[in-house]
């Protein structure tokens, strides 16, 4: 699908997906809204961008506030892709496994937050980009859009401790076929890429090179975290590809995580 006279939405814009997403689908000529509440490297990324890229401050655990977004992009130009990689607020309490060594279980509150920030806020965009898209003139074949998930290795194949992102993720990789089935008819494609092990801005604390000699070993091959370019490649081709849909596409170097 050609996006050069587009607009797309990033959520995570101003993270290390989706960064590395905006800059790659901003070089094929689109209008990028950088949806995230960091604001001030969402701001820096829109003013490296140009190309009336803008960053508009975004809560996603706020319906209305997804829609204003949706919006700005729909101002711009016609919105022709959706690509969502936000994180979100913590748990407000600790996680683990489901019972800890001290007998006690995980809070359905904990658990609750991680599927809301992951999952259900993820179709929220979905479904409000889907709308947006749906009144968009059609493309070759007839194809008036296309929206990335993003889920995770997780969700295959969970450690000890991620039952509650698991199930998220997992939702994700269930969803993406769904919704391209529900889609199908308007001509808009559903897509998921699962991450496995990479090095964005959440190993800024611990520090990037203590991150990689932590789990670079991990890796099958080759043996490091991936780059979120390398991510950004991929849903540069989603985006451009228009006989890839309804499908999740690993991403993690042969990458297997085992109890």
């Amino acid at each position: 699908m050609d996006i050069s006279n587009g607009s797309v939405i990033v959520t995570g814009g101003a993270g290390g997906f989706g960064g590395a997403t905006a800059r790659r689908l901003a070089a094929l000529g689109a209008k990028v809204v950088i949806a995230d509440v960091n604001d001030e490297r969402g701001e820096a990324l829109a003013a490296e961008l140009g190309n009336g890229s803008v960053y508009v401050r975004t809560d996603i655990m706020d319906e209305a506030s997804m829609e204003a977004a949706v919006a700005k992009a729909v101002s711009l130009a016609p919105l022709r892709a959706a690509v969502i990689t936000h994180g979100g607020p913590p748990p407000p309490d600790k996680g683990g496994r489901v019972i800890n060594r001290e007998g006690q279980r995980v809070s359905t509150a904990h658990f609750a937050q991680t599927v809301q920030v992951f999952l259900i806020s993820a179709y929220t965009m979905s479904a409000i980009a889907a709308e947006a898209m749906a009144k968009n003139e059609p493309l070759a074949s007839n194809q008036r859009g296309v929206i990335v998930n993003t889920a995770s290795i997780a969700g295959f194949e969970g450690t000890p401790g991620q039952v509650p992102y698991g199930a998220a993720k997992g939702g994700i990789i269930a969803m993406a076929l769904n919704m391209a089935r529900d889609l199908a008819p308007i001509g808009i494609r559903s897509m998921a890429i699962a991450p496995g092990t990479f090095a964005t801005f959440a190993y800024e604390r611990m520090g990037l090179d203590k991150a990689q000699e932590m789990f670079g070993p991990m890796v099958l091959n080759p043996k490091r975290m991936g780059d979120p370019d390398e991510y950004a490649m991929l849903a540069q081709q989603i985006v451009e590809n228009d006989f890839l849909n309804g499908t999740t596409i690993r991403l993690d170097a042969g990458q297997r995580f085992a109890a």
